[in-house]
This record gives structure tokens, sequence and C-alpha cells, in this order.
């Protein structure tokens, strides 16, 4: 006799990370839902209103935040069982298409008020990504003594190429290897892995660490959408490197300060100055305008523009982040 067949209707949701950066940090673009919980702007992908998925996405932003976002790419699809579901549950299977948005708050900012949405700091979702004042305590105090303690706590999985202490080392640093600023999702999947985070615990994940009462590792959001966002850091982080992306997030003039501080605030951690500038410099990213800004509190500084990108030049270099000062 024949195993029945039962087909799980699938619903394909579009979400999308949008990035700002104000008053040298970085923001992300949250929508909120009726029961005040966080997430980012998503809907479900309606082929017969949206004739492709950025489409679609670029609607469901416009209708949940009131703005219209500049530059999107697709970062990455998302279908893990158990990330929309709960006990009993029989609707259709999830499957999310992240996106990651750039744009600028200052244009934006009174849609934002209108729609009920708003910016937040990426750092309060990944506080120990930021490097910028220092290593952060929540890693010492907190991260790192849980997923030592989760190292101990079980066998490796046979099926992945490395051991549990020897992917920790990889993500977090430590024994040697450097602290990879592009590893954004790496840390997070170890950690939901070890069910160190609420969204772990939220999926039916037990935490493996003997814990009475488990800190707070950043503030969850809604589905997997700290999972998504995650991607689309470590993404932004790594373009900057080799597409001038960051324009995207600039005002039309800007000091070269200010354009460093916005590269560290995405980068999370500092550049050398001087470097800094020199490596700008060499790109020939950027052009003087002739004008000195009027900034109070401090000396005038020299502004500058985008340069543009010559299309018979090909693709246009990124800004390269020098070691930390």
């Amino acid at each position: 006799m024949s195993e029945k067949h039962i087909d799980t209707p699938i619903e394909i949701g579009l979400a999308a990370a949008v990035v700002a950066v104000e008053r040298h940090q970085p923001q992300i673009l949250v929508a909120r839902s009726l029961s005040d919980e966080d997430g980012l702007p998503y809907g479900s992908f309606d082929p017969l209103a949206h004739r492709t998925f950025e489409i679609g996405l670029r609607a469901w932003v416009s209708a949940q935040t009131a703005i219209n976002v500049g530059y999107v790419e697709q970062l990455y699809t998302f279908g893990d069982r158990g990330r929309h579901a709960r006990p009993g549950d029989t609707g259709p299977h999830m499957i999310s298409v992240g996106y990651l948005a750039l744009t600028r708050m200052s244009e934006n900012a009174a849609a934002l008020r209108a729609a009920g949405a708003g910016f937040e700091p990426w750092y309060r979702f990944f506080p120990w990504e930021d490097w910028r004042g220092g290593r952060p305590d929540i890693l010492d105090d907190t991260i790192m003594p849980l997923l030592e303690q989760w190292t101990k706590s079980g066998k490796d999985d046979p099926a992945r190429p490395m051991g549990r202490r020897e992917r920790l080392r990889l993500c977090f640093g430590g024994g040697g290897s450097p602290w990879d600023e592009e590893k954004v999702l790496d840390r997070y999947e170890l950690l939901y892995e070890a069910g160190l985070i609420e969204e772990a615990r939220r999926d039916g994940r037990e935490a493996q660490v003997a814990k009475s009462k488990m800190p707070p590792l950043g503030e969850p959001m809604r589905f997997d959408h700290r999972r998504i966002l995650a991607t689309a850091i470590a993404r932004l982080r790594a373009k900057l490197k080799y597409r001038p992306v960051v324009f995207e997030l600039m005002p039309g003039e800007f000091t070269l300060t200010e354009l460093q501080r916005t590269v560290e605030a995405i980068s999370g951690r500092h550049v050398h100055k001087q470097n800094f500038r020199r490596g700008v410099e060499r790109t020939g990213l950027v052009e003087p305008t002739g004008v000195m800004s009027a900034a109070a509190g401090g000396r005038p500084a020299e502004l500058f523009r985008f340069r543009g990108v010559d299309p018979q030049a090909g693709a246009a270099p990124g800004l390269s982040l020098p070691a930390q000062r």
C-alpha cells in the first residue's frame, strides 16, 4: 500500500533590510506589527500583482513605511523548516527572499513618521559587532563563556567539516584567529545553533547550556528577520571594499571625515585616518567641490562629492579598510 502524499503549500515572502547611516550610526528600517514586535518590512509575493520579486519588495516597503528605496540587491533565499511554524501549525511553508536596500534617513523622515515606521540602530540587534570603542564587553562577559560551555556540552556533528571549538575560533576570533567583521551571519548562526538567542528558543530549540536565566543577546526580531539582517550587514561590509556602495548612504556633499565615519559605522571598526585618505585618493571616486564646510564647533573642512562611475571604465572600486588605529 503506497504511502499517502500530502502536498504542503508554499508561500514566498519578501523582506527588506533597508539601511541608512545617521550621526555616524548605521540604522535599519523596522516596521512594527500589531504586537509591537520589531521586524523588517515584508510581505508575500503576489505573481498577479508583482511582475518581479523586486517590484513586489519595493511595493511592500512603500506600503509599510511610506518610503521609496533606491539601491536594492537580492541577498539570499531562506527556507529552513520551523522558522515560522508553531506546534500544530498547518499553514503554508514560508520561503523568504531577503534583500539589501540603501537609503538616506533625512530624505524620508516625514514619510516614516506618518507610517508609524522608523529606523533603529542595527547594533541594538547585534551589540557584539560594534568594535569602534574597542572589544565589546558582552563578548567576554557573556557570549564567550556561554559558547565555551556549549563546545563542551555535546559531541561534534560528523556532517560538519569543523568541530564546535574550531567553528567558535573562526567565527569569534581567538587562538590566533583575528576578528573578521564580515562573519556576521556565521556568528549569529552559531549563537542560534547553541540555543543562546531568543529566536532559537522561540523556534523550539532548547539551549544546550545549563543556565537558569539566559541573558538577552541583542534585541530579537520577528520570524527570521534578524538572520536576514545579519546577512545584509555581512554583505554590505564586504561590498564596501570592492564597490562604491557607501556613496548611496552619503549626502551630495561631504567631508572626508564624514566619509570615514560612515565607513567605520558600517564596518564596526576604526580605520587609520591618513591611510584611509590616501586610499580614497587612489580610487579617484571623489572630487573636491571647492567649498569649505561651515560646521559649527570645529575647523572648516573641504567638501567633496562622489565623482560618479564611468560606464566605459568597467566596475568602480570600493574603499579599502586600512589597519585599525
